[in-house]
């Protein structure tokens, strides 16, 4: 069917004009009733919000923060040690293809359990967190970290 002038259909919704009048069928008392506060004008301001204390608490409690900062994927230095041959980069995406990490978009912070732990492989660690000590693990091999 085509939209033509005769049959559009408007969408104003007009409101109610209350009380002009005992033929409109809102007269006398304007659908307020009777006498009280209700009646009044600027009746029942303050009451309007009595029953919000039985809906707060039904409301489930809120159950703490999320962070909006990724937490870091950690990886540790004896994993990259057993998986990684001298003179290569370590970065995310390699990290990802070797299966070490399960998302590469996620930041990574390599760590150690053994703070005097030696490697023997020379490394260059691109867009990695490193901890104090695997920094001075891999430093002392003659890798880098950038």
């Amino acid at each position: 069917m085509a939209i033509t002038l005769n049959n559009l259909k408007t969408t104003k919704i007009t409101k109610k004009r209350i009380g002009r009048g005992n033929g409109s069928g809102h007269g006398t008392y304007s659908g307020r009733g009777q006498k009280g506060q209700k009646a009044r004008s600027g009746g029942r301001g303050g009451l309007k919000m009595k029953g919000f204390r039985r809906i707060l608490l039904s409301m489930p409690k809120f159950k703490g923060m999320k962070n909006r900062f990724a937490k870091e994927q950690v990886i540790l230095l004896s994993a990259i040690d057993k998986n990684f041959s001298n003179n290569e980069t370590v970065s995310p995406a390699i990290l990802f293809e070797k299966g070490l990490i399960g998302k590469k978009e996620v930041p990574v912070k390599i760590l150690t359990n053994d703070k005097n732990y030696q490697i023997n492989k020379k490394l260059i660690v691109d867009k990695c967190l490193v901890s104090a000590s695997v920094k001075k693990a891999i430093e002392s091999a003659g890798g880098t970290i950038a």
